[in-house]
């Protein structure tokens, strides 16, 4: 039976045709921070690898046309590198969602994570196994390891914004990449004691199951609120703001989680677009509300939704 992400994809899609993956992924590896000592074939070797695991490989029990298929894009900035062929970089990831009968792209993912280590040697395996994890090298395993975790949180966020808890699945794969990384003292970012915001907090956030109603608000976000808007704006930015209240609800009862800020991150042009021509008193409400919950952006909603 094909899942409701699918058949609404499809109900949205103008053609059909072959069978294929379920990403669309676009990885760019930058060097330009390691010096001349080692050959730059390495990283376009390195970018085609990766390229190929997220795209290649199948991560779901579904059919994926080519127009259902999630477009995303992995940056890889390559800080440093040991004679020993470890690196330090930082990964931002970013993905995206079609909006019901338009062609804009709404973010699902606009996230940069900064605890990347690994260990590559041109043309290494690069493969992702959901049994072993870490691979027979924990540095080498945890390249892998990082892309496998954001490819299933990307794909329970997606299926999350189509059907009401959608991606516990895929939530649930990317907790089982948590409790099985890779593990040595250089490797971080899985730990509940690595910090507040990494790999470790977000997947437990998204399992937990008395942070459900966060699954709720994102779905009500999108189908009720973006995948309406070429319909009824003003019933649409009613249901958004309402997920805003929600959102806002949520947050008091669970302050400054990790999901919350994630969900929120990349979005304020977004939510500024779809209440610009808003009425003046739900514009203000706007404004009240996310001024609270997206700080950073505080002065954009003040300035743009006046």
């Amino acid at each position: 039976m094909l899942s409701k992400r699918l058949l609404i994809i499809a109900a949205m899609a103008v053609t059909v045709s072959a069978q294929a993956q379920e990403l669309q992924a676009k990885v760019t590896v930058l060097s330009q921070q390691i010096g001349s000592a080692i050959n730059k074939n390495v990283f376009t070797t390195m970018q085609t690898q990766l390229t190929n695991l997220l795209n290649n490989r199948k991560w779901t029990g579904d059919v994926f046309q080519p127009q259902e298929k999630i477009q995303c894009n992995f940056l890889l900035n390559l800080q440093s590198v040991s004679d020993d062929n470890i690196y330090k970089a930082t990964l931002t990831i970013q993905a995206a969602r079609p909006v019901y009968n338009s062609t804009y792209q709404s973010p699902l993912v606009n996230y940069q994570d900064a605890d990347v280590t690994f260990k590559y040697i041109e043309y290494q395996p690069i493969e992702f196994n959901e049994s072993r994890i870490g691979g027979t090298d924990p540095l080498s395993g945890n390249l892998t390891a990082i892309f496998g975790y954001y490819a299933y949180i990307i794909l329970g966020l997606d299926y999350d914004s189509f059907e009401p808890k959608g991606g516990d699945a895929y939530f649930q794969k990317a907790l089982n990449v948590v409790n099985n990384a890779p593990e040595e003292k250089s490797i971080s970012g899985w730990k509940a004691f690595d910090g507040f915001r990494n790999r470790y907090w977000l997947a437990t956030n998204v399992t937990n199951n008395k942070l459900n109603q966060v699954h709720d608000i994102f779905y009500d976000y999108y189908r009720s609120g973006l995948d309406m808007l070429y319909q009824d704006q003003i019933s649409a930015r009613v249901n958004v703001l309402n997920t805003m209240n929600d959102l806002q609800d949520f947050n008091q009862e669970n302050v400054n989680t990790m999901v919350m800020q994630f969900f929120l991150q990349g979005r304020s042009d977004e939510i500024v677009g779809i209440f610009k021509k808003a009425d003046p008193s739900t514009k203000s409400k706007v404004i009240g509300i996310m001024s609270k919950l997206d700080i950073a952006n505080a002065g954009k909603y003040q300035t743009e939704l006046k």
